[in-house]
């Protein structure tokens, strides 16, 4: 049995909104959001660069050479008490090959597994940013279908409204109902106009949120059936999903491998105390034509060199020790940090778990919320018929049972959210998820 298993909902299709037309659905805004958006695109290139500063780093540790070339024309003489030549001129040209091999420099090499672990952490960024988009993308997709079954609600609350005004005139003219009546259900229908304003205006705003995040112009999410029976989080207990997060959450790996990365600084700046080995090959060639200072003849010369150089440090003023000590300071402060960080995802996956359940709680109060407001109008409708309940009594009861219509589909979608934030925490978050989710979507 596979313990984290991906994101676990059943949908039970027994309702659903019928899609618009070119809508999309979230897997395939996903694929377009990770091809425009800023900040993952940033993440992104910087781990391709933090890879080419791992090849900077080895290069290091191989073989180097060089190669120079000097043209000179001189023009001189030798004197001496026994011997003189005249002053002449007299030009040289030298060419000079060098090759070095390092042999022992513990710095550079302890420079070389920091790259490695710099590398570690791009790459758990590239992995926090990726869960980050998707659980940004289907939090902007899911308050978009939030806020137009809200308008759906509110829309049908005015048709409600509506015709429970024409109910209350037709009433008034026959002497049946007081003109009370009538204007207390007008104020329901200007407040649901109001409403219904509001409504569009979120609703424009949403869609232009998710229009930035993806890069496309008038996106249209697919639908997501709204009679979902949510399940709690699996593993059920929340330990569980803390050790998990301790485990595999980004934050906490980059943190760690942070730490990793100053103690290997401490490492490097105590080598600095020691001595350093390079292998040393080189050739050089001298053409002197028309002879030198002190001869007329022509010569030229050829050496070759081969030298093993050590270089040991003697005294620099304290300032090596004291970057020892400094470096063992940030190596205790990184250390605090892990500490701190692990503190913090765990406190918010608990935060995420409990939440998780009390969401689907709410869900099941909700629903049970809803029939008995139904219940609840339709008997008020009755009741006013007849001459026992009032306008007002209905018009309440209207709005209580659209109202709980719309918080129980916005709770459904937060339940759904909910479960890819706490994979999120949990470092677990994968496509796999967004797919699941993307097959309860309507066609």
């Amino acid at each position: 049995m596979k313990l984290f298993c991906t994101l676990p909902l059943i949908a039970a299709m027994s309702m659903a909104f019928s899609g618009a037309a070119r809508s999309q659905s979230l897997v395939e805004l996903y694929d377009v959001a990770k091809n425009y958006d800023a900040s993952y695109k940033s993440v992104q290139l910087q781990a391709q660069a933090t890879r080419l500063k791992v090849e900077q780093a080895q290069a290091k540790l191989g073989p180097t050479a060089t190669a120079s070339a000097n043209v000179s024309l001189n023009s001189g003489g030798f004197y001496a008490p026994a011997s003189a030549t005249d002053m002449h001129t007299y030009g040289t040209q030298t060419g000079t090959l060098l090759g070095s091999q390092p042999l022992f420099r513990p710095g550079d090499k302890a420079e070389v597994s920091q790259a490695n672990l710099q590398l570690q952490i791009a790459d758990a960024q590239l992995l926090a940013a990726e869960q980050d988009l998707m659980v940004r993308l289907s939090q902007t997709y899911f308050d978009i279908l939030a806020s137009q079954d809200s308008l759906t609600f509110i829309q049908a609350q005015m048709k409600a409204v509506a015709e429970q005004l024409a109910f209350a005139k037709r009433n008034f003219e026959v002497g049946t109902a007081t003109i009370t009546d009538t204007r207390e259900a007008q104020a329901s229908y200007d407040l649901a106009v109001a409403q219904e304003i509001a409504a569009q205006n979120d609703l424009r705003v949403k869609k232009m949120a998710l229009d930035q995040l993806v890069g496309k112009s008038d996106t249209s999410p697919k639908p997501i059936s709204l009679a979902v029976e949510p399940q709690g989080p699996v593993p059920d207990r929340v330990e569980e999903w803390v050790a998990l997060s301790e485990q595999k959450n980004p934050s906490i790996k980059q943190y760690r491998i942070t730490s990793d990365v100053a103690r290997l600084e401490t490492d490097k700046a105590q080598s600095a105390l020691l001595p350093t080995v390079d292998l040393q090959l080189s050739y050089s060639y001298t053409n002197n034509s028309s002879g030198t200072y002190a001869t007329t003849y022509d010569s030229r010369v050829g050496v070759t060199t081969g030298a093993v150089v050590v270089s040991v440090p003697l005294f620099n003023g304290n300032a090596l020790s004291n970057r020892v000590k400094e470096t063992i300071s940030l190596r205790q402060k990184a250390e605090s940090d892990v500490d701190a960080a692990v503190r913090n995802v765990s406190q918010n996956t608990r935060s995420a778990f409990f939440g998780l359940l009390s969401g689907v709680s709410q869900i099941k109060a909700l629903k049970a919320a809803e029939e008995s407001s139904q219940v609840a109008l339709d008997a008020n409708k009755l009741g006013y018929s007849v001459g026992v309940r009032i306008n007002i009594n209905v018009l309440d009861a209207q709005s209580k049972l659209y109202d709980t219509k719309a918080k129980l589909a916005k709770a459904r979608y937060d339940v759904l959210v909910g479960h890819l934030k706490l994979r999120q925490l949990s470092g677990v978050l994968q496509v796999e998820d967004l797919q699941n989710i993307n097959s309860m979507l309507t066609p």
